[in-house]
This record gives structure tokens, C-alpha cells and sequence, in this order.
């Protein structure tokens, strides 16, 4: 009887809390709003090397670029993104890192 309560109140889930796992009650999920790449539509920004202040919006306080899932940048736009950032650093447009 005793060893029955210790298995029942025991967690086989491998972390402890939370409630939103199999079994336990239903928690209401978050409802995130799909966002769309800045650059694809009809009025959208062209992505070129020379613009800098475009840049700079898409890299880190340490010099990284910041990922697609952060920025919402498609896949196609992100590959552009990144080859123009990597040309105007390598023209000495943008810092590789910034202190």
C-alpha cells in the first residue's frame, strides 16, 4: 500500500511542475501571429550591400547576424541578407565586430 503511493506520486517525465504534459490538465496554447518577411511584397525594401542602415537592423550587439526565426526573414531573403552583410563587411561598410 505504501510502495502503491510513492509510485503514483512520483513524476516519470523527468522534470517536476508544469502541468502541461500528457495527462495533466489542458492548458490553452499561445496564440502567436505568423509574422512575414520584411523584404517579399509589393512595397518591400531591396536588399543591397551599400545600405547600411538596413544592415544594422540585422545584426547583433556582438557583430552576428541575427538568425530567420528571429527576424522573420524567408529563407531565399536571408541568404541575400547575409551575402550583402558579409560584402559590406568586407568593403568596411559595417564592423565584423563591434565593441
Amino acid at each position: 500500500m505504501i510502495t502503491e503511493n510513492r509510485n503514483e506520486s512520483t513524476s516519470t517525465s523527468g522534470h517536476s511542475g508544469g502541468g502541461g504534459g500528457r495527462g495533466g490538465p489542458q492548458r490553452r496554447s499561445f496564440f502567436r501571429r505568423r509574422k512575414s518577411c520584411p523584404f517579399s511584397g509589393p512595397k518591400a525594401q531591396k536588399i543591397d550591400y551599400k545600405d547600411v542602415k538596413l544592415l544594422l537592423r540585422f545584426i547583433s550587439e556582438r557583430g552576428k547576424i541575427v538568425p530567420s526565426r528571429i527576424t522573420a526573414v524567408s529563407p531565399k531573403k536571408q541568404r541575400e541578407l547575409t551575402k550583402a552583410i558579409k560584402q559590406a563587411r568586407f568593403l568596411a561598410l559595417i564592423p565584423y565586430i563591434s565593441k
